[in-house]
């Protein structure tokens, strides 16, 4: 291994430590928090301080070794083999940074087949906290054995990957099997993967490489692919009743084993709540997205290719949205339709045209004058034609860019307003209807705060890393 590929296996295992300290201290104030009530937790704590511990040790040998050439060091393989399994304990960061270790020729298609292989690991895990539970869903048996299946199919793919590389035809045969998978499962890991393999554009390629390397977006990817196919998978393995159903028998529980983030005040299980809340907040979040994606982007395509009378117009009445508060707005919006995951939805949207519409007009006035839209004029094509074809295709990147960092912004405007009681209706679990609950009882079980609130800021923060990657993958002076 060369010293470049060694100082960039360094880089990747130095990150990965911070996260897995961080990891260990968030689990270090849950235990101080509880006074060591917590029973599993400590225990729990003490396996990741041991894990911390090999990590640390891991990144030692690394640094140690980034500096000579030509010299293989089997005892930090060996760690890393170890920690390999440390995701088995939850602790992905450790897995990631002995990925980093043992497989030294890496390519984007076995990094991502590896994030997908580190999802499935994660989902049963979680998924398997229901066996702890006086009773499951009727389907937990068959989706667990679905579950365990997809993890074997795909440890056959990463394993088969330099055989299924070699040949179109095995690629389309894995691709069909993959594809199948990730509608039952909702791994969208795998579109990743397959997007990899069958990829030629050489500057996409570079792109995505590009975008691999940094570790912070691959994170935060991670954690929204993970939270998604929990909400798929959640229909299957989780009990819908858990999160809705009053039971007096168990109010105010502390952390257990059947009950990891506990109960609340009406007996409900929280970490169910946090589970389905993970639903309301992705779907709220991409559709509130989208919608000001779609009609902003037209708004601002119009506007800055047509000019003039179009242009005043469209802007102009844009500004005068543009002057209110968007938080003012969707609570007016809400106030005057009541609350509704819908009205929540729509609330949300207005406020966020008018910044699609000015992104897209810019960067649609910038492509029009490129010698490749004068072309096509000039060879005839009509202006819908050159509008579609040409212009709005190549002013897309920013608005994508735009969109990966206001759906983080979404997510906490839902939960801010259904904290406030203005978003969805007080019954559904939803992270800000579960924290307005829990902040109820900070002096006695902070803990009913703690959890969904630490949702809502690691959702938000991994929107925003994988924003910051995108642009930062896309600037040609960061190249």
């Amino acid at each position: 291994m060369d010293r470049a590929r060694k100082q960039f296996t360094f880089r990747q295992v130095r990150f990965f430590f911070f996260l897995s300290t961080g990891f260990f201290l968030l689990l270090t104030l849950v235990n101080l928090n509880g006074r060591g009530e917590y029973g599993g937790f400590f225990l729990y704590t003490s396996i990741q301080f041991i894990i911390l511990m090999l990590h640390g040790f891991l990144l030692f040998l690394v640094h140690k070794r980034r500096y000579k050439d030509n010299e293989r060091d089997g005892v930090s393989k060996g760690l890393a083999w170890v920690l390999l399994f440390g995701v088995f304990t939850g602790n992905v960061f450790a897995s990631l940074a002995a990925f980093y270790v043992v497989k030294e020729k890496r390519t984007a298609t076995t990094i991502l087949a590896f994030y997908m292989i580190l999802a499935d690991v994660l989902v049963i895990l979680v998924s398997l906290v229901n066996l702890f539970k006086p009773y499951v869903a009727n389907t937990f048996v068959p989706s667990m054995i679905l579950l365990f299946s997809v993890l074997l199919i795909h440890l056959l793919f990463f394993f088969a990957l330099p055989f299924i590389q070699k040949s179109t035809r095995n690629r389309k045969r894995g691709l069909g099997i993959l594809l199948l998978l990730t509608v039952v499962t909702g791994n969208l890991f795998v579109l990743f993967v397959l997007y990899t393999m069958f990829i030629q554009e050489q500057q996409k390629r570079g792109l995505l490489e590009k975008l691999i390397s940094y570790p912070a977006p691959m994170i935060g990817l991670f954690f929204i692919l993970f939270l998604f196919m929990i909400s798929v998978s959640s229909y299957g393995v989780f009990d819908y009743g858990d999160a809705i159903t009053n039971n007096y028998s168990t109010i105010l529980a502390e952390p257990s084993l059947a009950h990891p983030f506990g109960t609340d005040n009406y007996g409900r299980d929280v970490f169910s709540r946090v589970i389905f809340g993970a639903r309301i907040s992705l779907i709220v979040g991409f559709v509130a997205t989208l919608v000001p994606f779609v009609i902003g982007g037209i708004l601002g395509a119009i506007s800055g290719y047509f000019g003039r009378r179009s242009d005043n117009v469209i802007m102009r009445s844009l500004d005068v949205l543009y002057a209110i508060p968007d938080i003012l707005l969707a609570i007016t919006i809400i106030a005057a339709f009541g609350a509704s995951t819908v009205n929540l939805i729509l609330a949300l949207s207005v406020g966020a045209i008018p910044g699609y519409a000015r992104t897209m007009r810019a960067n649609v006035l910038q492509v029009s004058n490129l010698e490749y839209v004068e072309s096509a004029r000039a060879l005839g094509a009509n202006h819908i034609k050159v509008l579609v074809k040409h212009v709005i295709p190549n002013a897309m990147s920013p608005m994508i860019i735009r969109s990966t960092l206001t759906v983080g912004t979404a997510v906490l405007a839902t939960s801010s307003l259904s904290y406030l009681g203005l978003g969805v209706e007080p019954h559904i679990p939803e992270w800000g209807n579960i924290l307005r609950l829990g902040s109820s009882y900070l002096e006695s079980q902070p803990h009913l705060a703690l959890f969904p609130g630490l949702a809502i800021i690691l959702l938000v923060l991994s929107f925003n890393f994988l924003g910051d990657g995108l642009r930062d993958a896309t600037d040609p002076r960061l190249s």
